[in-house]
């Protein structure tokens, strides 16, 4: 398992064209317990990405990296953009002495990077109804060695049942709960696409 600066921005070419394919599902997602436009400003923070990053051509993962956590922070609206942004920016800090991400140990202590960098800005937890729960079963599944579309898609679905602790989807209680949380679902598919280049 190897992911060089070519394969992460193969990883985030993949999760533009995923974001820009399900707008309009994760915008119905967020409909019910939400503002309703997760789909459109991520679609917004994927762009903005890709127009940074023909601009500034990042040769490295650092730089790679942070060009998608400004765009995040700075396109992305509501609680989303700041979130991915410390996420990516997360990874950023703990690739900065990697040429390259060299086994699956490395990988899952950069994706852990990214966690922690989500729960420090959102002060979520697991089981609280949002991304947080997505990435933190994709660390588990990593460091097992065990990641797999399906592993993804059963932590995105458990958001279901879960009442909402944060974001406003928190006001509406018990409410919440038949609705995939949003974001959930956006890092679904950041780490679906992942897969499609780890796997090539």
């Amino acid at each position: 398992m190897k992911l060089t600066v070519v394969e992460a921005q193969a990883w985030l070419n993949e999760f533009t064209k995923q974001i820009e394919a399900n707008k309009a599902l994760l915008s119905d997602l967020d409909t019910p317990i939400g503002d309703g436009d997760h789909g459109n400003n991520m679609a917004r923070g994927v762009q903005a990405y890709q127009e940074a990053f023909e601009k500034q051509q990042p040769q490295t993962l650092t730089d790679t990296f942070k060009v998608i956590s400004m765009a995040m922070i700075s396109k992305v609206g509501g609680a989303s953009g700041p979130l991915y942004g410390s996420a990516f920016m997360g990874m950023m800090k703990a690739m900065k002495d990697m040429d390259e991400v060299t086994s699956t140990e490395e990988l899952t202590q950069v994706i852990s990077a990214g966690l922690t960098g989500i729960k420090q800005r959102g002060k979520a937890e697991v089981g609280d109804k949002t991304m947080v729960d997505v990435w933190s079963a994709v660390v588990d599944l990593l460091a097992a060695d065990e990641l797999t579309k399906e592993g993804i898609t059963t932590a995105k679905e458990a958001t279901k049942e879960l009442v909402a602790k944060k974001g406003r989807a928190s006001y509406l209680g018990e409410r919440a709960i038949g609705h995939i949380d949003p974001g959930a679902a956006s890092s679904a598919l950041l780490f679906e696409s992942l897969l499609t280049v780890i796997q090539a």
